[in-house]
């Protein structure tokens, strides 16, 4: 079974590496400081052979072992300390590890050096200790090798910080993009690139490159950008939008961790987008056809999120993850209006409801990269933020996101340190919002009920306000609609049942809970939306019959969701289950179209099942159907026409 499972099945095999993770880590209680990594990348070879000296400091008295997460396509040949002495390591294949066993133990508090030599082939199709991810891959006119990747050896993965000097050996005719102050030397047919990075953070990534970069400088931000062939034509583009994101969030959240910023372009198979300091790694799918200002923000972002400021441990994730998610709403909001960031904080509400068993404070027991730590961390965690810049105003939040940035730049925090800055900038004690939203798991769904009577000098609304969390707290908005002026009322809803009063000079028409959206909660329409999300999920992994079930549900909540009736189709078709597809895809049509493009594709796809039975005439008239919809949405259009000219023939992989 994939490890990129669906949620039950994911979370389940997440707790029990958790717990395997948490041992080790009682074991292996040290703080790496700093790196010298002398590495030769050999492009013709697709090889790495490296001398990393590792210095850290035991934290715990008598330690008998350290635990470092090494690519396992790498080969340890030697492991000395600083005093020549040998050490026989122990290795975990499975993951990743290399145990090195002291005799006699670490006295606390006093650094120690370890000396790693090693090497191996990394071409991109090893296994990659982040299941389903390339974060490594030297080919022989490029290559890149990103901290994720475990190309050195790794302690305290993601939370402990390190400073580097990195000495990289490239054929000459490459140059090596790293972090930090680079120095470089002709060493006859090889150029050695040196980088010193003096901050604490996670300076490990580098790429080697060719040619020159495209160079644009804008709000007086230079960037730097090496694209590929297939890349070039989106650089400038791409240079432009960084310069305009990083003079943006440096007034938000204070001076930037690097001036400038380069982009590198990685390989099919890799992330979307990977920061390491003063660098952004975006894969071709992540850079697209059109610029993608979601995940560059996103990206950019994390300039001041994960280099600068990163969370202590793992389970503090979401001041990582949903800072950067925030910062990337943020974006759209400048860019593109409120309508923008309310629009992306609705999609982010979804994903963050997939997973609500789990708090956000229990970060670390699920798998890094998952669908579910990112649902949790990422989405949930913007929109903890956006609801935390509801309650203290916007004016507090922005100098909350500075405050925080400045008081614990190139150190780590914990939401503890993070809540005492909000709570010193806005004055308020928010305890209860951070035990709400980070400490606890699930999310409110409201019922109002509510009276008006007449008075003397107009009218008033009585009523109450129930939802099923016995420890909930929080402030929520309400909006009356009257034959005048609308009037709003935040009310304080503690435990189950909240009542409140609003005195209004036209008559009450009607009464809405958080008419902005602004909290984080179930409601009908939100339920489909996450029961076909968590489908959708199962969905990608081929996990047919578990994403049924999901899109079932979501008919249990509303029948009339062409959506869910859309992607059942979808499975159908998937399984060569023409006529169940078809009759799925009628349903689509008949349902509340929405979305929009439900309409266009569910015609399209039937015109392919007719094409599929030989019923040409009807599957002609299925694609003048999407055409007459003039929906373009993902090319629609153009999919309808090509099939119109010459009918849907089904791929040798779709048959049985």
């Amino acid at each position: 079974m994939s490890k990129l499972v669906g949620f039950s099945t994911g979370i389940i095999l997440a707790l029990s590496a958790a717990a395997l993770a948490q041992a080790q880590d009682k074991r292996t209680r040290i703080d790496v400081d700093h790196y010298t990594i002398d590495a030769e990348v050999n492009g013709r070879t697709q090889s790495l052979t490296a001398r990393a000296a590792v210095r850290f400091i035991p934290l715990d008295d008598r330690i008998s072992t350290a635990t470092f997460e090494l690519n396992n396509a790498l080969a340890v040949s030697k492991i000395l300390d600083d005093k020549g002495h040998a050490y026989q390591p122990t290795r975990g294949q499975t993951d990743n590890t290399v145990v090195v066993t002291f005799d006699p133990p670490l006295t606390k508090g006093t650094p120690v050096t370890l000396i790693f030599q090693y090497d191996g082939h990394l071409t991109g199709n090893e296994d990659s200790p982040v299941y389903g991810i390339k974060f490594a891959a030297i080919h022989e006119d490029s290559a890149y090798l990103l901290y994720p990747a475990r190309w050195f050896p790794v302690s305290g993965y993601s939370t402990d910080r390190f400073t580097a000097d990195l000495n990289i050996t490239v054929a000459t005719g490459n140059r090596v993009i790293a972090s930090g102050t680079e120095t470089s030397k002709v060493a006859g047919d090889k150029t050695v690139y040196s980088f010193q990075f003096t901050h604490a953070a996670f300076p490990g990534s580098i790429a080697v490159v060719h040619g020159t970069p495209v160079k644009v400088t804008t709000d007086g931000v230079s960037t730097a950008v090496y694209f590929r062939a297939a890349g070039q034509d989106m650089a400038r583009a791409y240079a432009d939008e960084t310069g305009k994101i990083v003079s943006y969030f440096s007034g938000l959240f204070g001076v930037p961790p690097a001036a400038n910023l380069t982009l590198v372009e990685t390989e099919a198979g890799a992330s979307n987008g990977y920061a390491a300091p003063g660098i952004v790694f975006l894969s071709p799918r992540g850079i697209g056809m059109e610029l993608n200002p979601k995940i560059l923000s996103n990206q950019v972002a994390r300039q001041w999120w994960e280099e600068m400021v990163s969370p202590s441990t793992r389970n503090h994730l979401w001041l990582e993850n949903g800072l950067a998610a925030y910062s990337e709403a943020l974006w759209a909001e400048h860019t593109r209006g409120a309508g923008a960031l309310e629009a992306q904080m609705k999609d982010v509400s979804v994903e963050a409801l997939t997973v609500d068993t789990v708090p956000v404070i229990q970060a670390a027991r699920l798998e890094d990269y998952s669908p579910e730590l990112w649902a949790l961390t990422g989405s949930k965690g913007s929109e903890v933020l956006n609801m935390l810049r509801y309650v203290i105003g916007d004016e507090k939040f922005y100098k909350t996101l500075k405050t925080y940035a400045s008081q614990f730049a190139w150190k780590s925090a914990t939401t503890e340190d993070f809540r005492k800055v909000a709570e010193a900038v806005s004055e308020q004690d928010l305890k209860y919002f951070f035990i709400q939203w980070i400490e606890s798991s699930g999310a409110p769904e409201f019922k109002l009920d509510y009276t008006v009577f007449r008075t003397q000098k107009g009218f008033r609304v009585v009523g109450k306000i129930a939802q099923d969390l016995d420890t909930f707290r929080m402030p929520v908005d309400l909006k009356i609609e009257t034959e005048g002026n609308p009037e709003e009322k935040r009310v304080e809803v503690v435990g189950t049942s909240s009542e409140f009063s609003v005195d209004t000079f036209g008559k009450p028409k009607s009464v809405t809970i958080d008419p902005n959206s602004r909290l984080l909660r179930y409601s009908n329409a939100i339920r489909v939306s996450v029961a076909i999300r968590r489908g959708e999920q199962f969905a990608e992994i081929s996990e047919f019959t578990e994403a049924l079930k999901e899109y079932q549900k979501a008919l249990e909540t509303s029948r009339n969701s062409s959506l869910a009736h859309y992607r059942i189709a979808e499975v159908f078709f998937l399984q060569n289950n023409y006529q169940s597809a078809a009759n799925e895809f009628r349903e689509s049509l008949n349902g509340d179209l929405d979305p929009k493009w439900v309409e266009v594709w569910a015609h399209i796809n039937l015109g392919k099942i007719f094409d599929i039975t030989g019923q040409r005439d009807r599957a002609v008239n299925e694609y003048k159907l999407a055409e007459r919809t003039r929906d373009n949405t993902q090319g629609a259009q153009d999919e309808a026409g090509k099939y119109i000219r010459k009918g849907y023939e089904r791929k040798k992989s779709e048959g049985v």
